[in-house]
């Protein structure tokens, strides 16, 4: 019965789906998806990468976790390198977007900036907010967008 109401509200084409295997990671409307997909080719071309999210076809697409999880590292390893104001505000939002589909993934997302050293074995301390770096605001900031985006991000 699910798979029938599936395929019915499929008909209507007012969404897509973003899948794993059998599991839906996303299902946004069809502006959405078409504005990330255009967002996709964009950072694909901007990093010399293939993101891992196939082409949409009759309304679904699969993401290969072993092509998708080095884009998302790079994708982090990209955005730490600029300090442009523009590219940061155009950025922010794809890279959120992109990090909820991870965590739907099951991956385990590289937040440590290019050869740094994990200290003792712990990859995230919290530190208190007067004291933060840059980059620990920075990552601290768009985990936060990222746990709200995937609030309204059905599955």
């Amino acid at each position: 019965m699910a798979d029938a109401l599936r395929y019915n509200h499929r008909r209507g084409a007012l969404s897509q789906y973003y899948e794993l295997g059998d599991d839906t990671l996303w299902n946004p409307s069809n502006g959405a998806s078409r504005l990330f997909m255009s967002q996709v080719s964009v950072y694909q071309a901007e990093l010399g990468l293939p993101s891992g999210i196939g082409p949409m076809q009759a309304d679904e697409c699969q993401i290969d976790p072993l092509v998708f999880e080095p884009f998302v590292d790079a994708l982090l390893a990209w955005r730490r390198t600029t300090s442009h104001a523009v590219t940061a505000a155009l950025s922010e939002g794809f890279i959120a977007t992109v990090l909820v589909l991870a965590e739907r993934a099951g991956i385990e997302v590289n937040w440590q900036p290019p050869g740094s050293a994990e200290v003792g074995g712990l990859k995230e301390v919290q530190v208190p907010a007067a004291s933060a770096s840059p980059e620990e605001a920075w990552i601290a900031a768009l985990k936060q967008k990222s746990r709200e985006l995937g609030h309204s991000m059905t599955a």
